[in-house]
């Protein structure tokens, strides 16, 4: 399968408005970001959760409506302007909404109003979108989950899931009620209710057949009503006419080579599954005669691939795990899922722009975009696109080159990223993510993620090293970066050992030269987990040969929160490590941290303390340190995201003036002059919310600086990495 991705500069393509040649190809890059508890109403808490999951668009495509069910209401965005979308506020649904699609001016939304798994029930409101209010509804007698509108406008389809309680006998099938398909006609936007009709659909598959759990619907060209039953791993073909069921079939199963079938902090793509159930969610028609399903899995499968058939159940393309493989590749592989269903594709869509026909294809776990260009044989992957947290909704508007995602999950409990609708926009020019990826080795992905440290090669310009941190304890690694390519490229992963295997308790977050063809570690340490505050040094081969614990005298005062970042200074016997500790210790004062300093000939300690800017919110604490020149590099930044973000930056302390004293005396407190706003690099890098964790920076033997944020491994975040190189300009 073939993958494209962009050889164009990445902070220059961004920040400047150099005009394109008119040959430049066609990408889609995300133009914008909109957070979906901007359209909380006054009389909620800014913290409740919310959710953006099935999104539609107007057919003048300024308008997006979205179902969020754990705040019950369906929401709008005005995108009139797509680079700058207004909260078009929220209209409560008195249940829970599960789908929602447009025709005409109204919005036909789904809502759930089930007293239990046993006694489901649900309706089809037909909201009037102008006024936003609820005209009329419709009963549907179940539990529905997916609504389809025809190209006509002649008629609904929707799929009564009536879905299994998972609690109850292991969440097997099968459990009543059993779902169906229901159809209503339509005329100018409105549902006849008394035209609705229930489509039997007990006796089709093989799996649980006689209670079916339709899971998502879409209609062709010709009316014809493609329908997933997700658990009992089936598609069903009906006219939506008569509501005759004209075929359906199983969506069999698949063998897997090239996975990683174990989440246990290494990432390792070359395990097997054999005889996977596809059990697809999404399904959307590619023309007539043609269809596409994401295999997400849900009761006894999940094959990690999408599947086009034609309608009698034959398979005429099967991507296995590819697009998961590419996935990892950019460093958006979810371990945590690796024992289960990996990436976990969910959504779709599909639509022709400029006469070039794309489908879309949504990872659940990974929290990105397959771009395909449907070619009528194997589809070719031309992009990846970062997305929210939790893809789960898409909508394409092709009269404005327009692509969204709804993103569905909120971690605002946990103080993390909200809930947020993306914008694309297909234009000529050049992709600008991934900004990094990993090179094949010996057939088969590098995998990477959670960077948390940078240092440049000593003579090769471009050359840099990074090191992943404790989220892949049982694989450590140091990555050579050729940051000349574009994206750059991870060309190599050098294992940290002891002992001849990979070495365990460490959470590396910083990385400089030994100046003898290795280097040294700082690992963060976290007493809790029996993980220590250290320093290690490691050969060229990635063998510990020394490990350095902290002193005693600074560990009284510990906290979890240690070394964030490692730099030497001098050569030979004259080398001096020194090292940040990203928050204050129990012996600091307020305000302060400690700037830690080595002599590895003398074994002696030392320190200084670091004022740190003040915030409103959260807290504020070191992540890198690097020396360059005459100076220390310090990037100093807050735990906030988004619009909260405020301090993203990097500081320099003269190395002339550090003047260590004993640790457990008075410590001598540095002066540091700001150097670099970062914040407006992370607006600009890829058009999405402001990221917390800017970990890595570091200088190439040329003086070129460059940056890179931790993506957490993907665990509670969007997976995204920026890597970039940074503007000094006017810094000596």
């Amino acid at each position: 399968m073939k993958y494209r991705i962009s050889r164009a500069a990445f902070m220059t393509a961004l920040l400047t408005s150099a005009a394109m040649p008119a040959t430049a190809e066609q990408v889609f890059n995300r133009i914008a970001s909109f957070p979906v508890a901007a359209n909380l109403p006054a009389d909620k808490e800014k913290s409740t959760a919310t959710s953006a999951e099935i999104i539609a668009a107007t057919e003048d495509g300024n308008t997006l409506v979205y179902s969020d069910s754990p705040l019950g209401a369906i929401g709008f965005v005005d995108i009139s302007d797509a680079r700058a979308p207004k909260a078009g506020g929220a209209l409560m649904m008195d249940g829970e909404p599960t789908s929602v699609a447009v025709a005409g001016g109204k919005a036909l939304v789904a809502v759930n109003t089930s007293e239990s798994y046993a006694k489901p029930s649900g309706r089809l409101a037909i909201v009037d979108i102008a006024s936003k209010t609820v005209e009329t509804s419709c009963d549907l007698g179940g539990q529905p989950d997916s609504v389809a509108i025809s190209a006509d406008k002649s008629f609904a389809a929707i799929a009564i899931e009536n879905e299994r309680d998972e609690e109850i006998n292991d969440g097997k099938l099968p459990q009543m009620p059993a779902g169906d398909l229901a159809i209503v006609s339509l005329k100018d936007g409105a549902a006849h209710c008394a035209t609705m009709k229930h489509v039997t659909l007990t006796g089709l598959a093989e799996v649980g057949g006689e209670d079916p759990e339709p899971e998502f619907v879409a209609i062709n060209g010709r009316g014809e009503i493609a329908l997933t039953l997700q658990e009992n791993n089936h598609v069903v073909i009906v006219d939506g006419k008569t509501g005759a069921v004209t075929s359906h079939f199983s969506a069999g199963t698949v063998d897997l080579e090239g996975i990683d079938t174990k989440s246990d902090g290494a990432l390792n793509f070359t395990g097997k599954k054999a005889g996977v159930k596809r059990e697809p969610d999404a399904v959307k028609w590619l023309d007539d005669d043609r269809l596409v399903v994401a295999n997400e899995g849900d009761y006894e499968g999940g094959s990690r691939s999408f599947t086009i058939f034609d309608k009698t159940g034959k398979v005429l393309f099967e991507s296995g795990p590819a697009l998961e493989r590419e996935i990892a590749a950019i460093g958006h592989f979810p371990d945590k899922r690796a024992k289960s269903k990996g990436v976990e594709l969910e959504g779709l869509e599909a639509a022709t722009f400029g006469g070039e026909k794309y489908f879309f294809v949504l990872s659940e776990r990974a929290s990105v975009v397959g771009v395909y260009k449907d070619t009528g044989a194997e589809p070719e992957l031309v992009q990846i696109l970062p997305s929210g947290i939790g893809p789960e909704g898409a909508v394409a508007i092709p009269g404005r080159n327009l692509f969204v995602t709804a993103n569905e999950t909120d971690l605002v409990e946990d103080g993390g990223a909200r809930s947020h609708v993306m914008l694309y926009e297909l234009a000529e020019g050049e992709a600008a993510y991934p900004t990094i990826r990993s090179e094949t080795i010996d057939g088969n992905p590098v995998g990477w993620g959670a960077l948390s440290g940078l240092v440049g090669d000593a003579e090769k310009a471009g050359q840099l090293y990074a090191v992943n941190d404790s989220f892949y304890g049982m694989q450590p690694r140091i990555f050579t970066i050729d940051a000349t390519a574009k994206p750059a490229r991870i060309t190599n992963a050098l294992a940290v050992t002891r002992n001849g295997e990979p070495a365990q308790k460490l959470d590396m977050e910083g990385i400089t030269l030994d100046g003898e063809g290795g280097f040294w570690l700082a690992s963060e340490g976290n007493s809790a987990k029996l993980l220590p505050h250290a320093l290690y040094h490691v050969n060229a081969k990635g063998e510990i040969k020394e490990e350095i614990a902290l002193p005693a005298e600074l560990l009284k005062g510990e906290t979890r929160f240690g070394l964030e970042g490692v730099t030497r200074v001098g050569t030979g016997d004259e080398t001096v490590l020194w090292m940040v500790v990203q928050r204050e210790w129990k012996d600091d004062e307020k305000g302060t941290v400690k700037l830690l300093s080595y002599k590895p000939e003398s074994k002696e300690w030392g320190a200084v303390r670091y004022p740190l800017d003040k915030t409103e919110a959260g807290w504020v604490g070191l992540s890198e340190i690097t020396a360059h020149s005459d100076h220390l590099y310090v990037v100093e930044r807050d735990n906030q995201i988004g619009d909260q973000a405020k301090i993203k930056k990097l500081y320099r302390v003269a190395i002339a003036d550090l003047k260590p004293a004993t640790i457990g005396g008075a410590l001598p407190t540095v002066a540091k002059e700001e150097v670099h706003d970062f914040v407006p690099d992370l607006k600009a890098a890829t058009n999405g919310y402001v990221v917390d964790k800017l970990e890595g920076f570091t200088f190439d033997a040329a003086g070129t600086a460059y940056a890179v944020t931790d993506n957490d491994g993907v665990g509670g975040s969007s997976g995204e990495t920026l890597f970039f190189p940074v503007d000094l300009k006017g810094t000596n």
